[in-house]
């Protein structure tokens, strides 16, 4: 079976209850690839406006979770408290929060864990800085916040996790790697996933590529063998969201 193509909506820290409403009815409206399937990140504010609003064929993310399941944790949102809101998707790792706020590979992971463990599907973000690609230590890189995924994962958890490769690099500054960039990697993601989790892992593990996805640069890289799907910054914003959603055809 082939893998099913992916698109994620990361709204990051944008949006009204207007402007969210407005984007997500624009997807309710239009012609959407039936093959893929289409999460949407608004900010935890709007989390539930979102679930109210997208039709059944849009999943709903936040853009954090955090590794405890109650408590007296400020500003945090628990595993449970997304099932019990019907949000099942996350986005953990990303690298704005992995930067600005200091979050380990470690951390990370437990997050992941717990997500997982709560019934709640994880878009996973890796990815190098620049200074880390050009002393060529991308591989490195993403092999190390993959590794600490793998220590708190069991081999069947895989399946409800989504891996996003990143480079920081391209996120929000309009550069994109190049085709054969992105294959590049998500073929040694693939590779890893394969000898350390299982082949059944990497047959079906999607593995989707964000920094500055666009309708201009989409339809290309997703005729890469490797590359399931996007995740989608500033794009995802606005009506050609839809374009970049129907890369395929």
């Amino acid at each position: 079976m082939p893998r099913q193509f992916f698109i994620g909506g990361n709204f990051k820290m944008n949006g009204t209850a207007e402007s969210i409403t407005g984007i997500i009815k624009n997807l309710n409206d239009s012609k959407l690839d039936e093959s893929s399937e289409v999460v949407i990140s608004p900010p935890a504010l709007y989390l539930l406006l979102a679930r109210q609003v997208a039709n059944e064929k849009i999943g709903v993310a936040s853009q954090n979770v955090f590794d405890k399941p109650n408590g007296a944790f400020t500003g945090e949102i628990s595993v449970d408290q997304l099932k019990d809101a019907k949000i099942n998707w996350t986005i953990i790792g990303h690298s704005e929060r992995r930067v600005i706020l200091k979050e380990s590979d470690e951390f990370i992971a437990r997050k992941v864990k717990a997500a997982v463990a709560g019934g709640v599907s994880v878009i996973f973000c890796i990815g190098e800085t620049l200074e880390e690609r050009d002393a060529g230590k991308t591989i490195e890189v993403v092999t190390k916040q993959l590794n600490a995924a793998a220590k708190e994962l069991s081999k069947e958890q895989w399946e409800k996790v989504v891996i996003a490769y990143e480079p920081v690099w391209a996120i929000g500054t309009g550069k994109v790697a190049t085709t054969q960039q992105a294959q590049e990697v998500h073929a040694a993601i693939r590779k890893w996933l394969n000898e350390t989790i299982s082949t059944e892992a990497a047959d079906n593990t999607r593995v989707i590529y964000g920094g500055s996805v666009s309708e201009k640069n989409c339809r290309e890289l997703a005729q890469e063998p490797d590359v399931d799907g996007f995740l989608v910054g500033g794009a995802s914003l606005k009506p050609a969201f839809v374009d970049i959603i129907n890369a395929r055809l």
